[in-house]
């Protein structure tokens, strides 16, 4: 279990991550859609997460959705390296009726992030563009090379939602055990 926090004058934020648990989720950010989003990340990843978080929100949700991103990069960096006996890349594609996402993953230790999911606007009181605030948080802080790659949809709310599935599927399959390679890497480290 590893456990994450962050007091700052915008938010405060409290993480507990079991990343080889059962999906099982406690969210409460205050963001209703951002929540479900990451309990589907919780559910679709088999990693258990316990996000509580304080933020501005008489503001907007900015600050809690980029914040909650680098506290749950943290938790999975810290969870993760040093790497050993795993399989390290990891692919998705999530459909969710009309809506197709692929994501594309290496837990390098190098963050890189590819966000071409082009939607704009809102879902609910949700502005969508905090989406790609939130994975560039979370691959910056983890160290994850990450793709995500929207290839259709029309309602925003299914093209999201495939996407963090997306994301936590290709996550759960780069976590795979896999004694054979022992440090996946040809430079012995990562």
């Amino acid at each position: 279990m590893v456990e994450i926090k962050r007091d700052t004058k915008e938010t405060q934020i409290k993480c507990n991550l079991e990343l080889n648990g059962c999906g099982k989720f406690s969210i409460n950010t205050g963001v209703g859609f951002f929540d479900h989003m990451i309990e589907a990340l919780s559910k679709h990843s088999g990693i258990d997460i316990n996000l509580e978080c304080k933020g501005d929100l008489h503001i907007d949700a900015h600050h809690t959705v980029e914040d909650c991103g680098i506290v749950l990069g943290q938790a999975l960096k810290k969870a993760i390296f040093p790497i050993q006996a795993i399989e390290r890349y990891g692919n998705a594609t999530v459909v969710m009726d009309e809506a197709s996402t692929t994501c594309a993953l290496d837990l390098s230790n190098r963050p890189f992030l590819v966000y071409e999911v082009n939607i704009s606007g809102k879902v609910g009181e949700f502005d969508v563009e905090l989406v790609e605030e939130f994975f560039h948080a979370l691959s910056g802080n983890a160290g994850i090379t990450l793709h995500l790659i929207s290839e259709r949809g029309r309602n925003k709310h299914h093209i999201i939602e495939a996407t963090f599935k997306a994301f936590a599927v290709a996550l759960r399959r780069a976590l795979v055990k896999n004694e054979k390679l022992g440090v996946p890497s040809t430079k012995g480290v990562l």
